[in-house]
């Protein structure tokens, strides 16, 4: 039997593959390479010695899923496929409602016409938006402030009401804050497309050379240097988080949401002193305006992720740092190097 995973070659799902095949699982990626390359796949070998079957193929091709559901014997699923891009989402809504919403729809029909009702979804702290209490709990009510946030409230609510007409359903909704960092070895790690949206990418290209200065967008939040805070996790231990959630969804327990982060807030300014020690390298910066939408602080409570899947993060804000650096030097141009 084989684990499917959707997106299977982008940031996460790819380090998530490592862990599956690391752990004795047989994989089956799917992936339109919208958002990552065909390179990874190599790499993938390269870390654990291990093959994965490849499917390029789009979730909004229901043929095309069919077929893999035909030629493999899936057992549960990860569902990472999907647009990413919060920026993007606010430019073209009907584009990610339409990707987002209508793959899953189509993944998760195909999978009900196999009788494959395990299922794992890549979920996002951005379901909560701008909340008064932190650190932020699965049971706050949900209120996304971007097209991005809300595709994946409304999928987690789809797949509330389908478990909710069939109990056979085993769903873990997994909300996780901002990944960063790489694979330990350096041949794996975070390759934007364009122009990086998140803070660490872009600040690893601005240490390599590919651009002139960072943009720290506010530095008027009432935190403890005037910028944003955010819970900062490492991809390999929302990976392992993604293993533990899919052993709890394959023991049958129905359907639940939980946050998978540090809970650890650092401003963006911790996160560029971090990255300075970790590679010796000054980053220049240059302070702009707020961005529209962005709160001032977010973090995690991980606890019910410990208690139920037991899983916590293992990694520290100077390891992030120091995986994602090693990454960007030994891989300049990304997998295109």
């Amino acid at each position: 039997m084989a684990i499917l995973v959707t997106g299977g070659l982008g940031y996460i799902g790819s380090h998530t593959c490592v862990e599956l095949l690391e752990a004795g699982h047989e994989v089956v990626v799917i992936d339109s390479l919208v958002n990552s390359k065909r390179e990874v796949l190599n790499r993938i070998h390269a870390v654990t010695g291990k093959q994965v079957a490849f499917a390029f193929a789009d979730l909004l091709d229901r043929s095309a899923v069919t077929r893999v559901f035909q030629e493999h014997a899936i057992e549960g699923v990860l569902h990472f496929a999907g647009l990413k891009a919060v920026g993007e989402s606010v430019r073209e809504p009907l584009r990610y409602y339409h990707t987002n919403l209508t793959g899953t729809l189509t993944l998760c029909e195909v999978m009900q016409e196999f009788n494959v009702r395990r299922l794992v979804f890549s979920s996002s702290a951005t379901v909560y938006g701008a909340q008064e209490r932190v650190p932020l709990v699965e049971d706050l009510e949900k209120q996304p402030v971007n097209p991005y946030g809300r595709t994946k409230a409304m999928i987690e609510d789809i797949l509330a009401d389908l478990y909710r007409s069939d109990e056979r359903w085993n769903i873990a909704l997994l909300r996780y804050f901002n990944p960063v960092g790489a694979h330990k070895s350096g041949k794996m790690g975070e390759d934007p497309s364009g122009t990086p949206q998140n803070l660490m990418p872009y600040i690893t290209q601005v240490a390599i050379g590919k651009r002139k200065e960072l943009s720290v967008y506010g530095q008027d939040y009432p935190t403890q240097d005037g910028t944003g805070v955010r819970d900062y996790i490492h991809v390999m231990d929302l990976a392992a988080g993604h293993l533990q959630a899919l052993e709890w969804v394959l023991r049958g327990v129905g359907i639940d949401a939980f946050n998978l982060g540090t809970g650890v807030g650092y401003s963006v300014f911790d996160v560029i002193g971090a990255f300075e020690k970790a590679s010796g390298i000054k980053i220049p910066v240059r302070v702009t305006a707020r961005r529209a939408g962005d709160v001032a602080v977010s973090y995690a409570d991980p606890t019910k992720a410990e208690g139920v899947l037991n899983w916590r993060a293992t990694h520290g804000l100077d390891e992030m740092c120091e995986d994602a650096w090693r990454w960007q030097l030994h891989n300049p141009h990304g997998y295109d190097g």
